[in-house]
């Protein structure tokens, strides 16, 4: 029996919803139009010392290289701020107290997202049979905003994260490559326009330009990523914060 699969993409997006993510897209795997992009930030070695950015060849790019099969890529969105953004910001200005960033506040969503995706994949088993497939959240070289801007999801703002209409950038992306052959969304529009609140609002002005970051002056990268010292030009501008960044 033939396999309809434009009814099949319909229940993927509605059991999505049933596990608990908020949005479901779907993309082809061409990502020709962002892998310049990617290859010019790495050039001007802005990624600083996050060598695993640049050490798996094409493999982020090209979803064929790192999972050969692919044709499809499911992309997810699950929001993660739980409280009241001005009640959640109100805490850079407590000078006795250090500031996290709200993502890190709650479960581990590495963890909480690949088991949600696991189980979006047993459930489209059940309908089709074995199909080929393999679960990200984070785990391996998924170039996971282009991907995500390409099914719907958002679009890339100039301070380089996705933007939602309804849940600005605060929330987690996962995927799953797939052999499927579903119906892909359209892409998500840029609606920035001439507004630059990003780039204003960057406490260590790591905004370079419009959709230019430099990690190496960014707050989550000198918390998280970077292994030395903060440079000591840099720490003023930190304030309380300790982990990440959600300005």
């Amino acid at each position: 029996m033939a396999m309809d699969f434009s009814a099949l993409t319909k229940n993927i997006r509605q059991w999505a919803l049933e596990l608990g993510f908020q949005q479901l897209g779907i993309t082809d795997t061409d990502l020709v139009a962002y892998e310049s992009r990617f290859n010019d930030w790495l050039a001007r070695g802005h990624q600083g010392e996050m060598d695993y950015m640049s050490a798996h060849g094409n493999k982020r790019t090209r979803a064929q290289q790192l999972v050969p099969g692919t044709t499809r890529v499911i992309s997810v969105r699950l929001d993660y701020l739980t409280q009241d953004i001005n009640k959640c910001l109100a805490k850079l200005n407590l000078d006795e107290q250090a500031y996290i960033s709200d993502y890190a506040i709650g479960r581990d969503y590495h963890k909480m997202i690949r088991k949600r995706l696991q189980n979006l994949t047993s459930r489209i088993e059940q309908h089709v049979g074995k199909f080929g497939y393999r679960v990200f959240c984070d785990s391996a070289p998924v170039l996971e905003k282009p991907l995500a801007e390409k099914s719907g999801l958002g679009w890339i703002g100039k301070h380089t994260n996705l933007i939602n209409k309804d849940a600005g950038s605060w929330y987690f992306l996962g995927e799953i490559y797939t052999d499927l052959p579903l119906d892909i969304d359209t892409p998500a529009e840029d609606h920035c326009g001439s507004c630059d609140a990003c780039i204003q609002a960057c406490p260590t002005d790591a905004i370079i330009g419009p959709y230019q970051l430099d990690a190496r002056k960014c707050i989550s990268y000198l918390t998280i990523e970077l292994k030395g010292s903060i440079p000591e030009h840099l720490r003023p501008l930190l304030g309380n914060r300790i982990y990440g960044c959600d300005d």
